[in-house]
């Protein structure tokens, strides 16, 4: 295909494909993440640099490091949302020990939801750097700044794109470089599923560690038998645990009647996730159960469709498009039942906070099923809408137990303050192995 004949969008993950397949950088080390370069061992840190007083020192080589040990962060923090990538980090930048760890992120120039008071309150830091979708500026702006700020750890958040950020840490001569899987892939993306296919199996050379969201993400981004490392999307749980009294206040502010049936979706607006097909599914359930309602907390490029499908099928009135929220966990209490028809998933964080508020949930099998902690999920084909729609009239008719038992041991899996600790663990382990560090009082 020509780049002529490319849309504007398509373009935009042409260009780094191109870019990947053209990289020369040397590759050495071992891929299980145990082989480092032996020129890390002769860099030390400017301390300098790091705005938090020490809490004490760690030999490196010839040189020291100063605690706390700083992380490059580089994710795409221009679409935060309650279940997304970003919001997942920034989940665990408050709840991990700072005194040990700190973070700092780095962002396209052209991210419009960027934290940067609550990252600078926290004692991290923000970099703007060239979109990826100018690759060769890019990967230069990011070897300069790996360069200059001697960060030991490089922590790459976006998927198969990770191959960028890594090489040119590889470049630096970063010691602990992580590429993390959170999603995959599925129809209804062309030109970014040829993107993810391009670059997929070049995502094992610059990382020397791995991590994923879950099983099925790291398998599908590492390969089957490959060693990664499972990192959940971790929450607070008690936050989300249902309370009555927030349901009763949420629904009055939403003025849905105590009668009324809420299907809730948290999502941005994109293919992915796929809101246009849960419109449909209202359109035919309506017959049956008139005082249905729909609520889409997010936002995103295929809002306008969404609404102008919902306004051709006429049912606006039965549809609420709430944006971006800050009280989700408070949302999720007033939905009387949770759906996700995504097209694919790294997770579906989003389901795991349903479950948590004791919402039932219905999924697409497209779904990885370690996102069911319930035992009561239903995952269903999108290409059997009539199973979506008998599935959802089945839970309006039911009184449900909105109180689940956070304290079983799916829930405790994604409990923040203990998955904290173990990445805090993490880091620092990594980053002693990767350097021979020994510690010093």
């Amino acid at each position: 295909m020509q780049e002529s004949a490319l849309s504007d969008n398509e373009r935009d993950w042409a260009a780094p494909v191109r870019f990947a397949l053209r990289l020369k950088t040397p590759i050495r080390g071992s891929f299980e993440g145990k082989g480092r370069d032996s020129h890390a061992d002769h860099r030390s840190i400017d301390c300098k640099k790091s705005r938090q007083r020490p809490l004490r020192r760690l030999d490196f080589g010839s040189g020291t490091v100063i605690l706390p040990i700083r992380v490059a962060q580089v994710m795409g923090m221009g679409k935060m949302l309650g279940g997304g990538v970003e919001s997942v980090v920034m989940n665990y930048y408050r709840h991990i020990d700072r005194s040990k760890v700190q973070f700092d992120f780095l962002v396209d120039a052209d991210s419009t939801r960027v934290p940067e008071e609550e990252i600078k309150a926290l004692g991290g830091r923000v970099f703007r750097i060239p979109p990826y979708q100018h690759p060769l500026r890019y990967r230069k702006e990011l070897v300069r700044l790996f360069h200059e700020e001697h960060w030991p750890i490089v922590h790459s958040h976006i998927n198969t794109l990770s191959v960028f950020p890594l090489s040119a840490a590889k470049k630096a001569g970063v010691p602990v470089r992580i590429a993390h899987s959170h999603s995959t892939m599925g129809k209804g993306e062309l030109a970014k599923n040829l993107m993810k296919l391009a670059l997929r199996p070049l995502s094992n050379l610059y990382p020397t560690e791995r991590f994923a969201c879950s099983e099925y993400a790291g398998k599908w981004l590492f390969g089957r038998n490959a060693d990664f490392t499972v990192i959940p999307n971790a929450i607070e749980l008690e936050k989300f645990r249902f309370d009555p009294i927030i349901r009763q206040e949420t629904r009055r502010e939403l003025d849905i009647a105590d009668d009324m049936f809420l299907v809730g979706h948290v999502g941005r607006f994109m293919p992915q996730k796929n809101q246009a097909f849960l419109v449909d599914v209202l359109a035919e359930l309506l017959p049956q159960k008139p005082d249905t309602m729909l609520a889409f907390v997010g936002d995103g490029p295929d809002r306008p469709d969404v609404q102008q499908h919902a306004q051709a099928l006429g049912i606006s009135d039965h549809i609420l498009f709430l944006g971006q929220r800050t009280d989700v966990n408070h949302l999720y209490q007033a939905f009387d039942a949770f759906c996700l028809p995504s097209r694919y998933e790294g997770l579906g964080m989003v389901a795991i906070e349903a479950q948590v508020a004791g919402c039932p949930c219905v999924l697409s099998d497209q779904v990885p099923h370690e996102a069911d902690i319930s035992g009561k999920t239903s995952f269903i084909s999108l290409e059997n809408k009539s199973s979506w729609i008998s599935t959802v009239l089945n839970i309006s008719s039911q009184t449900a137990n909105r109180q689940i038992e956070t304290s079983n041991t799916c829930a405790e899996k994604y409990d923040i303050s203990a998955s904290a600790n173990r990445l805090t663990f993490l880091y620092v382990s990594s980053a002693e192995s990767a350097n021979g560090w020994e510690e010093t009082l």
